[in-house]
């Protein structure tokens, strides 16, 4: 299937969701996460789920992160660039939803991307190859591009991995695992 017919299929799936079985899909995901060679790193990247969208819960994740005193990125977006800024998360920053619903801080500390070693990505869909389909705008793709080449990129998908994305662009950056409630795939 194509990305675009993937976007489709997988938000219909996702709206078959109840929010009992996002807040167990979320917690399965989270707790595979924890068998994973990544908890020596410092600076780790993590979305704030767009709760219409049904994404995965990260507030499982963000404690894990938090009991293991980890510093927290978060971003803002732009959608007139189409481009991401991050910001560290603190006790003191303030989440306020976007007009696309997007949870994102209204100010902060600026990270550069450069210190980030692990990106937990959002995506609707991926491939046994570790290609993802997210929303079809490049805001993580052009993000990961400019991260370090060693920095880890995990998907976290409610589903599993299809076989194929027929229309990969040279321009997609790979991810290194996807976590899924089931299996953890490592490309």
């Amino acid at each position: 299937m194509t990305k675009s017919e993937l976007r489709i299929a997988y938000k219909q799936h996702r709206k078959s969701l109840s929010e009992d079985s996002i807040e167990d899909l979320s917690l399965k995901i989270a707790n595979h996460l924890l068998t994973l060679p990544i908890w020596d790193k410092s600076y780790y990247h993590i979305f704030l789920p767009i709760v219409e969208q049904k994404e995965v819960n990260t507030e499982y994740i963000l404690n894990i992160l938090s009991g293991k005193d980890k510093h927290i990125v978060i971003s803002k977006s732009d959608f007139s660039k189409l481009e991401l800024t991050h910001y560290l998360l603190t006790d003191s920053t303030t989440i306020k939803t976007n007009e696309w619903n997007i949870p994102e801080p209204i100010d902060g500390i600026p990270i550069d991307t450069k210190l980030i070693d692990v990106v937990f990505v959002p995506l609707l869909a991926f491939n046994e190859q570790g290609h993802r389909v997210g929303y079809g705008k490049g805001f993580y793709d052009r993000f990961l591009s400019q991260c370090q080449p060693e920095t880890l990129k995990i998907g976290l998908s409610f589903f599993e991995a299809e076989s194929n994305i027929e229309d990969i662009s040279s321009d997609d950056i790979a991810l290194d695992y996807c976590v899924t409630p089931e299996k953890t795939y490592r490309f």
